[in-house]
């Protein structure tokens, strides 16, 4: 139980950790150091905040009134890329409530470790996606079920 309020507390500092703009973390240090946790979160309060931008920009658009083209074909093709540019924001959506995800677990100290197996997700596939929950093993072994389940 203190070990889990240990990592909490180190957690709730990390907003205290200052990590230098060049930083990557490395393999050489132990996994999910305050300053590693530190890292991830702002990589994902960074794209949060990207993401919520580009949001907002469509929004501006859509309360910019309906389409007007007066040539149908024109008026068309404005709904399709108004049909793609809404099914990114919802794709957007739904990766947002990932980030969220993600930041709670480095809240609770479960962010790295895979929702499987437990084991430490290397640090090349969290840089990678750092809304990774699983290893790549077990990523890998779950699309395969999934692939087969699928199949039959």
């Amino acid at each position: 139980m203190s070990s889990s309020l240990n990592k909490l507390n180190s957690i709730n500092n990390n907003n205290d950790i200052e990590i230098e703009p060049d930083y990557t973390p490395s393999d050489d240090e132990e996994f999910m150091n305050p300053k590693q946790q530190r890292f991830f979160e702002s990589l994902l309060l960074n794209w949060k905040a990207e993401l919520l931008g580009e949001s907002q920009g469509t929004l501006n658009n859509l309360q910019d009134g309906p389409i007007k083209e007066p040539d149908p074909n024109d008026r068309a093709s404005s709904e399709t890329d108004w049909g793609i540019e809404l099914r990114t924001r919802d794709r957007q959506r739904k990766l947002i409530s990932k980030i969220d995800a993600a930041l709670k677990r480095i809240a609770d100290g479960e962010y790295g470790y895979c929702s499987v197996t437990g084991d430490a997700i290397s640090l090349p596939r969290l840089q990678a996606r750092p809304i990774a929950t699983m290893s790549l093993e077990a990523q890998e072994k779950h699309e395969r079920k999934e692939r087969i389940s699928r199949d039959s």
